[in-house]
Parts: structure tokens; sequence; C-alpha cells
């Protein structure tokens, strides 16, 4: 990336998007646009925001997200809202001559039951795991316009697949938040509460690959920085946990000693989602931060947070 370039992060007040802000602005050396996001879903909103800001290098971390609670309640409205964020920014940086782009997708794009770990060659090949799959194809669609982009005009429109991420700054509301959100704030309240035992929606059995945001932030600028290849790339730490392995660190950290009552009445999601990172671990990115110490700090800023 040329240093003295401008850039854009879509979505700077996500968890991802403020994430990148600091690991970009820590280095100092690229003039950061800050101004407020335009309409996403005005074309017309999205089109003068590029007219006016000229980035030279676009991150898309925009777009609506939700657990399994939320993606049940209101599939339309997160697939609506990402394919207009899709449909309208990846054009518009096109038109106005970006340098290049990074489109970020999430993990539940790829198939259900995909041979693991998952491999960009799965993609497509299988149905979507039912929970996500609203949001999930609105991503693949995504990934599909930067591909198409690429293939008609030889833009520098790169797709990347994170692994589940979590981190200071994150949803812990019982409506939208992810596992991990939603497991601190059921362990903190049943630990504040001196309640003998805590619901996990689920068996306990899926197995996970979690990323922390900052780890992901970082992997993210590498990428657009190192990688200039067609098909989309894996961003991951390698390492899979099982959600019952991820309530029982939290409740080690929460200090909670109550019991995990497993409630198998709830949707499991997809079984199994590990990410091969091979590609990005050849181009010699490795992540910072292992599952414990970003949980710990996690809890740390949720627990501030409450103050």
């Amino acid at each position: 990336m040329d240093t003295n370039a401008r850039v854009y992060v879509a979505g700077a007040t996500t968890l991802i998007g403020g994430a990148l802000v600091r690991t970009l602005a820590a280095r100092g050396s690229f003039a950061m646009i800050g101004d407020p996001d335009p309409a996403f879903d005005d074309p017309a909103s999205v089109d003068r925001f590029f007219a006016r800001t000229r980035p030279d290098y676009v991150f898309v971390a925009a777009g609506r997200t939700a657990g399994i609670a939320g993606n049940e309640r209101a599939p339309a409205d997160l697939m609506i809202d990402n394919l207009l964020v899709a449909g309208h920014l990846v054009p518009a940086a096109w038109r106005h001559g970006v340098s290049k782009l990074l489109y970020l997708a999430s993990s539940c794009v790829y198939p259900r039951l995909a041979p693991q770990p998952l491999q960009v060659s799965s993609l497509w090949t299988g149905a979507l795991e039912p929970t996500s799959a609203a949001y999930a194809t609105a991503k693949l669609a995504g990934i599909t316009l930067c591909e198409a982009f690429r293939l008609q005009h030889g833009a520098r429109f790169i797709p990347a697949i994170g692994a589940d991420v979590y981190g200071p700054g994150d949803d812990f509301t019982p409506d939208n938040a992810h596992v991990v959100g939603a497991l601190i704030r059921r362990i903190h309240d049943a630990h504040a509460a001196l309640r003998p035992s805590v619901d996990v929606w689920g068996s306990g059995e899926p197995r996970r690959e979690f990323i922390y945001v900052d780890d992901l932030a970082d992997a993210c600028a590498f990428v657009m920085r190192e990688y200039e290849g067609k098909e989309p790339i894996n961003l991951g730490t390698g390492v899979v946990s099982s959600i019952a392995e991820l309530a029982e660190e939290i409740c080690r950290i929460v200090g909670y000693g109550g019991q995990l009552r497993f409630d198998r009445r709830r949707l499991d999601g997809m079984p199994f989602k590990g990410l091969d990172t091979t590609p990005l671990r050849a181009l010699g990115w490795t992540p910072r931060w292992d599952l414990r110490r970003g949980l710990t700090k996690t809890y740390e800023w949720f627990r501030a947070s409450l103050a």
C-alpha cells in the first residue's frame, strides 16, 4: 500500500471497522478518511461520498450482523442490508478509481457440511446452514461481485472470509449477540446473581474458530498489502474450540463456579467452522492473540462498560 494513500473503512463504527481504523491509524502513514459513512441504501449518496473523498484503498466492513437469535428474527433485514452495502459500494469503488478494495465476509458463507478445514474451493458446493442462510447469501453475492469486477475490469477487489470475531466493543445484547458476547453476558449475570447454573444454547458440541478483533483487523491490513490472488482468502487462527470449551473458559475468566446446562431445544447452527488458513500463513501472517488472552481482554472491557 502506498503510505501516502487515502484509506476508507466502510463501517468504521462496527466491531471490525473500529479495529481496522485503530490498526491503520497506529501505523500513522495513511490519510484516513474520517467522514461519516454515506447512506449505503442510497446509491446517489454513496456516489457523492466517493466523488468527494476519492479513496485509494477501501475496506468494506459494513453491513448488519447478528447471532442465531437475530438471524432467526430478521433474516430479510440482514440480507437486504448486506446486499445494498455490496451492491452500492463495490461499483462506486470501481467508478471512482479505487486502487484496491477488500470485501470482508464471514465463514457462514461455506456450505453447512463442507469438508474441514473450510477451503474456498467449497464455496457454492452445498446447502448453507439454515439459521444464517439469508445473511450468508448476501455475503456470497458480495464475494461474487468482487470476482465479477476483477474478471470484467481487472479490478483489484479482494474477498476475504473471516473466522468468528470477538473482542472489546462487541454486541452483548441478548437479541443480537454472537456466541462469545452472549456467553459472556449470560455467565457474568449468573455470577453476579449467585445463580447455581447458567443455560447455554444448543448441545455445546459445535466447533468454531474464533479470532480476536485486533488480529482480524491486522490480517485485513496485511492482505490488502500482500495478497493479489484471484480467489477469496480465509482469515483465521487455525485453532478451533467447541462451544462447551468456550463456555468453560469464560467461566474460568469470570470466576463463575456454577453448572453449565446445555439447552438442546435451541439450535446449534453449523456443526463445524474451521478455516483453512494455509494461503494466509504462506504469505507470512500469524495471529498474536490466543483465545484466553482475547477473552480476558473482552471481559475486562465488558465489565468496564457496565460501570
